[in-house]
């Protein structure tokens, strides 16, 4: 019944992170939950992983906001459903728009506007796919609202932001810190309602006992989405599946690359040479990476025809077909290097080619392979709250003077008692450390994908201006 569910990864306002939303979901009897993070998909793919190991089917959607402003929710019906979503938030958020206080007509999604903007707004016309959401807190003015009326219109939409009171105190922290201002003079427009949390299923449903049809509304339409991502050992990957177009072109190709570099790299030739390439190839055919070395092989040839130095190093400078293609200048016969500790039988994901590139030049490769590939992006990376920044930003948003403030930092009162609000300082920096505060950029991450980008994760602009997921590279 919980359609609006936030992670911290509804960034400087969510509390905890996506396996503690599942575990406290678990220890409510919740059975199904979409996560909705505000503007954001970091967690969604995780999410997914992870449910079915608490008993929770997982829903994706996204909270679409304009800073705190709740605009609407939109919940994807399948996975064409989640792609349309990336696709909206990730326009927005490359163009710097405001979110419409009216959503697009999407094929594949549910989308539910907040009881206190149809109220706001006096919308009265509503599509097939859109749902008016109910809060707890909204059942007493719903008695008395012309809404109450549009029955199959109505769902329940119990936000959940918080497990207890700790996390409310945190959550108006974290605001205090996003607006630059004082806890003290902090807006309650800010922040969330305290009662943005999860009840037990059965206290849910004795909240809504004069209005069962929005409890059999909310199940029907949860019943309705299915989200699937394949996490199995054996799945295929998830990047370019051919380079050429077909996997038999591919590999006639990859043959006639490396028997042309044979002459480059071995004038003298000889039969460790060609026992050695026919294993390799035969592996890496095997193991589907065909593609993986081709797309490696057109990057460092562009670059060496635009006449950028570049080093490919790590453990593809094991292999003769890297070694061939010109990937690698390492000799892997000559140094008795084994193929094995780069590519063998039992990996599942793809080799690692780490190609350097000189600073002057990147921009312009990562260009080249935006250009070049149609579904590419930069990986992104969390920045994260670390302790003596946290310490720093809580004593500002407290109010304590920077003496006192550098004093926490450096950790110099360790052994003399601190007075109650340095005391709350130290506790929420305990709390909040570790926390994803904002995103950035992974150093040399890029994503090349079969699928459209957008089908795995919403995507940022950056000021470099790459699109860039919105997961790191744990997920990926």
């Amino acid at each position: 019944m919980y359609l609006n569910c936030h992670t911290y990864y509804s960034l400087r306002y969510g509390t905890f992170s996506e396996l503690a939303l599942l575990q406290l979901a678990q220890g409510h009897q919740v059975t199904q939950l979409a996560l909705t993070d505000i503007n954001n998909t970091s967690a969604c793919l995780n999410f997914v992983r992870k449910a079915p190991e608490f008993g929770i089917k997982p829903i994706l959607g996204i909270d679409f906001r304009n800073g705190v402003e709740a605009c609407f929710v939109g919940i994807a019906k399948n996975n064409e459903g989640y792609l349309e979503l990336n696709d909206f938030l990730s326009e927005h958020l490359h163009q710097g728009k405001k979110i419409p206080d009216t959503a697009p007509i999407f094929q594949h999604c549910h989308i539910i506007y907040p009881f206190e903007k149809v109220l706001l707004n006096d919308q009265k016309v509503f599509l097939e796919h859109e749902f008016i959401g109910v809060s707890i807190t909204d059942l007493r003015r719903l008695r008395f609202s012309r809404l109450k009326d549009l029955k199959d219109k109505l769902v329940v939409l119990q936000p959940v932001t918080f497990r207890n009171r700790r996390d409310f105190n945190a959550h108006r922290l974290l605001r205090a810190i996003d607006n630059n201002t004082l806890l003290s003079k902090l807006s309650k427009t800010e922040e969330a309602s305290e009662e943005d949390k999860m009840f037990a299923v059965q206290n849910l449903a004795a909240a809504f006992s004069d209005f069962s049809f929005i409890l059999e509304n909310t199940e029907r339409l949860m019943n309705a989405c299915s989200i699937h991502f394949d996490f199995s050992a054996g799945r295929r990957p998830q990047n370019l599946q051919t380079y050429t177009g077909t996997r038999a072109s591919d590999e006639e190709l990859l043959e006639q690359l490396c028997q042309k570099g044979l002459p480059y790299r071995y004038a003298e030739g000889g039969d460790a040479i060609t026992a050695r390439l026919e294993k390799e190839l035969q592996l890496i055919k095997k193991m589907d990476f065909v593609s993986y070395f081709l797309i490696n092989w057109d990057i460092v040839s562009h670059a060496r025809k635009k006449g950028f130095f570049y080093v490919g190093r790590g453990s593809g400078a094991n292999s003769i077909v890297a070694y061939l293609l010109r990937i690698t200048d390492v000799d892997p016969i000559e140094l008795d290097l084994y193929f094995e500790r780069f590519i063998n039988l039992y990996r599942v994901n793809p080799p690692d080619f780490d190609i350097d590139f000189s600073w002057k030049d990147r921009e312009e490769i990562t260009q080249y392979i935006f250009d070049r590939f149609s579904h590419v992006a930069l990986l992104g990376t969390y920045v994260t709250f670390q302790w003596r920044g946290m310490v720093r930003e809580l004593g500002k948003v407290f109010g304590l003077p920077k003496e006192e403030i550098d004093v926490l930092c450096d950790g110099s009162y360790q052994g003399s008692p601190l007075d109650g609000v340095a005391a709350l300082v130290i506790k929420y920096t305990e709390l909040l450390q570790g926390m994803p505060n904002y995103l950035s950029i992974h150093a040399g991450g890029i994503l090349i994908t079969e699928k459209p980008v957008h089908w795995f994760s919403a995507t940022h602009m950056p000021p470099k201006g790459f699109p860039t997921t919105q997961f790191d590279m744990v997920i990926a």
